[in-house]
């Protein structure tokens, strides 16, 4: 079964049987062993530049597999589950951050900003959606919700603050740790729309990224693999760091997981 042979995504349905019998039934859970064999055995570790290279190799044969079976009638996305060695339920062990991804996620984001006088001048100059203070407040408050991303200035928190009920449980409160509260307004704005994505590790210690499309092909959503993992990697408690995940799972939105050898990171 060879992607490269279908135009972008396949839309024949039998082919995603056809899919699944050529991978076998143990796929899922069974780790890829290419390039990986000495460092898994603790023979060899590998320099970061032999590491980058079996890194990029070992994604390309996980995306080879990853697009083969994304069979249904659109363009799915593709995104990499990371199961940590972490308990995401003690708070000093959550894992969160911000990750910039070289190609972004192929879709529109949304950003609106709560700023007042110059640093909202500068949040509408650099591309937000919605940039306002009080009034905006008083229009999330009565349901409008239309954004993915949210920026707030220092001054805004007070105001903001009537609106924690309805955008804490979305994930959407501007908080210092993650970043979202800003005073370069216009960078932050710019990053936003450009692609930075935000990641935090859910009560199960599984932290979940999209890296785009399908359509993107294997070169561009690897490079956002390697961006993302690196992140996601980086942000676990210092004792964490240098050893393995529990495991790592590439996919597409209707397809089965592919495991990664989670040795190589």
């Amino acid at each position: 079964l060879d992607p490269a042979a279908a135009p972008g995504f396949p839309v024949d349905k039998s082919m995603r049987a056809a899919c699944l019998r050529a991978l076998g039934p143990a796929l899922p859970r069974q780790p890829f062993a290419a390039l990986s064999s000495a460092a898994r055995r603790g023979r060899k570790k590998l320099d970061p530049a032999a590491a980058r290279v079996a890194q990029e190799a070992h994604l390309q044969e996980a995306l080879r597999l990853v697009r083969a079976c994304a069979v249904r009638g659109y363009d799915e996305g593709v995104s990499v589950d990371v199961h940590l060695n972490v308990d995401a339920k003690r708070t000093e062990e959550r894992v969160r951050g911000q990750v910039m991804l070289p190609h972004g996620q192929g879709k529109t984001v949304r950003v609106a900003v709560f700023a007042r006088g110059a640093d909202a001048d500068a949040a509408r100059a650099a591309g937000a959606d919605l940039v306002g203070a009080e009034e905006l407040v008083a229009e999330v408050l009565a349901g409008r919700l239309d954004f993915e991303r949210v920026l707030a200035t220092p001054d805004a928190l007070p105001a903001l603050a009537k609106a924690a009920r309805v955008l804490g449980p979305k994930g959407l409160m501007p908080n210092p740790k993650r970043g979202t509260v800003v005073t370069e307004v216009a960078a932050a704005v710019q990053q936003a729309k450009a692609g930075q994505v935000e990641f935090r590790a859910q009560n199960q210690g599984v932290v979940m990224v999209g890296l785009g499309k399908v359509s993107f092909g294997a070169d561009r959503l690897a490079d956002n693999a390697i961006a993302a993992l690196a992140a996601v990697l980086g942000a676990r408690p210092d004792r964490f760091r240098g050893k393995p995940v529990h495991r790592i799972t590439l996919s597409s939105t209707n397809g089965p997981g592919i495991d990664l050898d989670h040795h190589l990171w």
